[in-house]
């Protein structure tokens, strides 16, 4: 609604700074300026100070064609003089009094309006529960949950996470395996509702998503697969610490909401929006926790390298998302080497263990490097680069080793591998980031599932506001 020109005052009755100018408002009125006065009390007053913004009142405006000119809040004689070209406004009032609070502002009222006349319209279908039904009972039996309580997706509380993102929440973010359904950016905000995300972690929701429903990421073989892996969020940039994200102590635990519920919003987009059920098309013989969520941010400032999304090509200071097909996690203790050779070499024995020590090629893996273990490199110098080269020389395989039958084992590579040496990794298949507490000489191994064209890349996706 445009705002007539002359003078607008909003007020409240609740408000007794707003009861108290009654006598100023009655000689504005006889002004040069024409005078509105707009009551919260009333619906179209109380819409037009949502549209307006209005916090305070009374809250005096000067308009001048539809546009305001000059803005005061509560009462100050002075002010009020000078903004509306009248002198002895008041005169038996006190110089100044403050305002209250405007009532778009009163508990709950936020939400309400914006689902009123915020100007998005949700076109997501509306479920209707029985008065007597629990909400929390109803999601469950309806089959949006992954096993947890989830956050009932209102009208209110989606528009109050859209407000996280610029994007039209029509706009299609991806189509999501398996059912190939496009997902608008409002599906996503109602999972990550559901998922108990903040408006500001919408964003690396949306890129996460991004990600994942790339032919590369392939998340439909991802599902399908009997193996444990789900997907793995490894996030980069400012939007870590703008959101709140953790990257040091428990950094791949639990207790941080943002780290908990992005990862989660992805997995509940795979399940509600993509039809991703486990014992339907997600076929995995055992799973592993981190299908619940599995999302943790790199400790860029305390890391001795390059940051995993720069590595990738993103330019510094890009906020980003890595999505790695990962099965879980192995930890890798040395609470003695000091050199960079001696962990290295430990690092690289624990690596050989990936999905089995006599398999090679096939899979992928993540190192997480420890802030105690990452300052043995720091201290001698090692670049992420030096640190990749000596682990691809250590973990060459011989071929007499590992292949079906050696040492009393069936697993194994093919026979035709037992002259030559075999890379653990294909070329780009292990990934270097640095995170956790600073007490500790633990490290991590996230194991990945079938790598390459035929299984699954990592996808990285800048995150867009």
């Amino acid at each position: 609604m445009s705002l007539p020109d002359g003078l607008v005052v909003f007020v409240r009755s609740e408000c007794p700074t707003c009861t108290l100018v009654r006598p100023v408002l009655e000689q504005m009125a006889g002004g040069q300026l024409p005078l509105t006065v707009v009551s919260e009390d009333e619906e179209a007053g109380l819409r037009t100070a949502y549209e307006q913004g209005v916090e305070i009142v009374p809250t005096l405006l000067r308009v001048e064609s539809g546009e305001v000119r000059e803005s005061l809040q509560g009462w100050l004689r002075g002010s009020w003089e000078q903004l509306s070209g009248l002198t002895e406004l008041g005169p038996e009032l006190p110089e100044h009094r403050p305002g209250c609070g405007s009532r778009t502002l009163d508990p709950g009222m936020p939400d309400e309006l914006a689902r009123r006349y915020g100007g998005g319209t949700l076109i997501s279908r509306r479920v209707e529960l029985a008065s007597l039904e629990d909400p929390f009972e109803a999601m469950f039996e309806r089959g949006w949950t992954d096993g947890l309580p989830v956050v009932p997706s209102t009208s209110e509380r989606v528009l109050r996470m859209l407000s996280g993102t610029v994007r039209d929440p029509q706009e299609v973010v991806a189509v999501v395996p398996p059912d190939l359904v496009p997902c608008t950016v409002e599906k996503v905000a109602v999972n990550a509702v559901l998922a108990g995300c903040l408006p500001e972690h919408l964003p690396v929701v949306l890129a996460a998503v991004e990600a994942a429903c790339t032919d590369e990421f392939n998340m439909h073989g991802l599902l399908a697969t009997t193996w444990f892996s789900g997907p793995v969020v490894i996030v980069n940039g400012p939007v870590r610490e703008r959101v709140g994200m953790n990257w040091g102590v428990n950094a791949l635990g639990q207790g941080n909401r943002a780290n908990a519920t992005i990862g989660r919003a992805l997995q509940l987009v795979v399940r509600n929006v993509g039809g991703g059920r486990p014992g339907e098309v997600d076929r995995a013989t055992l799973g592993n926790p981190g299908k619940y969520t599995f999302c943790f941010a790199e400790d860029e400032a305390g890391s001795p390298w390059e940051p995993l999304s720069v590595e990738r090509g993103l330019a510094p200071g890009a906020s980003a998302v890595t999505l790695f097909a990962g099965s879980g996690v192995q930890g890798v203790a040395d609470q003695l080497s000091r050199t960079p050779e001696s962990l290295s070499r430990s690092f690289a024995a624990c690596l050989r263990g990936v999905a089995h020590p006599k398999q090679a090629l096939a899979w992928d893996a993540v190192l997480v490097v420890s802030p105690d273990h990452g300052r043995v490199y720091r201290e001698a110098g090692w670049s992420k680069a030096r640190l990749r080269e000596e682990l691809d020389g250590l973990l060459s395989l011989a071929g007499a080793d590992v292949v079906r039958g050696a040492g009393g084992i069936a697993e194994g590579m093919p026979a035709r591998l037992a002259g030559g040496t075999i890379p653990k990794f294909r070329p780009g298949g292990l990934q270097i980031v640095h995170a956790g507490g600073t007490a500790g000489l633990f490290s991590a191994i996230i194991g990945g599932w079938v790598s390459g064209a035929g299984g699954s890349q990592p996808v990285t996706r800048e995150v867009r506001q």
